[in-house]
């Protein structure tokens, strides 16, 4: 069964895994706009169609402006897609309107959620969410000026709910962070319901339950906010566990907003403490690595051997998001999330490796990025690790590039003789695909080997499975005894993982690692 769910849900992330999360993100955006402009001309949300497309107009023109003079200050490729993104989620934090002073105040959000790309910035990652500070200081600078206007989060409103849900749960399924979400979801509804129940029972009014539920769930923001604001990978720490932890603040302080005076610290507050929790986690996360060579693994499969200019620390499983800036960048974008092959240990050194072939314009500009050029690494994420018991017999699964976690894992348990009771199954198309043969066999580790043509000169603890054998529940089985036993860790493409997932519902859990946009 969890085999099966995992095949699906990896089916899925397969298919969005063609877009950029970034790119993704804009289209949902777009759709949400498009959505409002027709629910306006219904009278089912606040601003009318004409305020929706000027307001929209003037947040683009401002934080497409105000990026792109920045961009050739700094002598950095400009981000147009970034700049629309800000100003689209403005459009729906901000109230949209006609009055020309209000149009102003929207036009001062714009220009300082895209100084604070820059101006809150720590190496090259942003410090709080860009769009979350436009809408604060416009929310403080309307205490003095209140024909500005303030933040009005007017999305939350039941006719917005269905498609944020839909547009959301893609944007979340694409980035990995459903579950992060949907628990700051539940935090921040229960607690404004908490809220309400208590605030009408101090005033002495009938606490209507339904009613209160049916408020906090479809008439508040935080679907928006939660799949749009707080998801934003540069804004992220790297575990789960520390994502949740920022997400349970959030969704306290969205939930129940503390009044300070002349405001109450909104849901853009409540973000931006968040982001600054967060910040504790990933301040050494972004790095600037030089390439120092490169070298063919297999045929088809490239490494690329780095130096970190400031050593950064990571754990063996976890990857690294590269940015390649290139002309005419197709859907994906110009960043790629790689497994980091080589181990902590190596430091400076940093490996990645990729398979070549692909039409992506960010691999041909990855494979032609010279000698000595500096890259920038803008985080590193990931809880694809082994357990920290020594003695949970494991299984791992790769599944084509998808042994390069693996290696990482390998190498750092060789360097810290660490002994640890791991079969490796190893999926190639054939048998010169198999990456990394002497750094697998260096580990001692028993491999099982499946590929249409058998291996030459195996070491004494490799299997060939046979030709034409396919990886399924028996033939497991077979070859691991006592898979029941074994934590599985499969890595690799998603239609691959998709098709090998079923085959693991025996083993005790199953652990998952799909390389999006491949």
């Amino acid at each position: 069964m969890i085999g099966a769910l995992t095949a699906g849900w990896t089916r899925v992330f397969g298919v969005l895994g063609r877009l950029s999360s970034y790119r993704l993100v804009l289209l949902s955006l777009a759709a949400l706009a498009a959505i409002a402009v027709v629910l306006s001309l219904a009278g089912l949300v606040g601003p009318g169609p004409l305020e929706l497309i000027v307001t929209a107009l003037v947040l683009a023109v401002v934080c497409v402006v105000v990026d792109v003079a920045l961009h050739r200050m700094l002598r950095v490729p400009p981000r147009v897609e970034s700049s629309l993104i800000t100003a689209a989620i403005l459009l729906f934090v901000l109230f949209p309107t006609l009055d020309p002073a209000g149009l102003a105040g929207i036009a001062l959000a714009g220009a300082v959620a895209s100084l604070s790309k820059y101006l809150l910035a720590w190496r090259g990652r942003h410090v709080f969410n860009p769009a979350a500070v436009g809408a604060a200081a416009l929310t403080l600078v309307g205490i003095a000026v209140p024909a500005l206007g303030a933040s009005a989060w007017w999305v939350g409103t039941p006719a917005m709910a269905a498609p944020v849900l839909v547009l959301g749960v893609a944007v979340l399924w694409r980035t990995e962070k459903l579950r992060m979400v949907a628990g700051f979801w539940v935090i921040a509804a229960g607690v404004a319901f908490l809220r309400a129940v208590a605030l009408d029972s101090a005033a002495g009014v009938e606490v209507d339950a339904l009613a209160i539920l049916t408020q906090v769930t479809l008439s508040s923001p935080y679907l928006f906010l939660g799949a749009f604001m707080l998801s934003e990978p540069l804004t992220m720490p790297p575990r789960r566990w520390q994502q949740f932890a920022v997400a349970a603040l959030v969704g306290v302080l969205a939930g129940w907003p503390i009044d300070v005076g002349a405001f109450t610290l909104g849901q853009e507050f409540a973000l931006l403490a968040g982001n600054a929790f967060a910040f504790a986690f990933t301040w050494r996360a972004a790095v600037r690595l030089v390439l120092e060579g490169r070298r063919d693994v297999t045929p088809t499969v490239r490494e690329l051997t780095f130096r970190a200019r400031r050593p950064f620390a990571f754990r063996p499983g976890q990857y690294l998001e590269l940015e390649v800036p290139h002309r005419r960048p197709d859907a994906r974008g110009t960043r790629r999330e790689f497994s980091i092959a080589s181990a902590p240990g190596e430091m400076p050194v940093v490996r990645i490796a990729f398979k070549e072939g692909s039409k992506s314009s960010y691999k041909r500009a990855l494979a032609e990025v010279p000698v000595g050029a500096t890259l920038a690494v803008t985080g590193v994420w990931g809880d694809f690790l082994l357990p920290t018991r020594s003695t949970a017999p494991l299984l791992l699964v790769a599944a084509g590039i998808g042994v390069t976690p693996f290696v990482s894992q390998l190498r750092h348990l060789v360097a810290t003789e660490a002994d640890r009771d791991i079969v490796l199954i190893y999926v190639a198309s054939d048998a010169s695909e198999l990456a990394y043969r002497e750094e697998i066999e260096r580990s001692g580790i028993p491999v099982v080997v499946y590929s249409r043509d058998a291996p030459p000169d195996l070491p004494a603890q490799w299997r060939w499975a046979g030709r034409g054998v396919r990886v399924d529940a028996e033939g497991l089985l077979r070859m691991v005894p006592d898979i029941t036993a074994r934590h599985a860790y499969i890595s690799g493409p998603p239609a691959l993982l998709a098709d090998l997932a079923p085959a693991l519902d025996r083993a005790r859990s199953l652990t998952t690692d799909a390389f999006s946009g491949y």
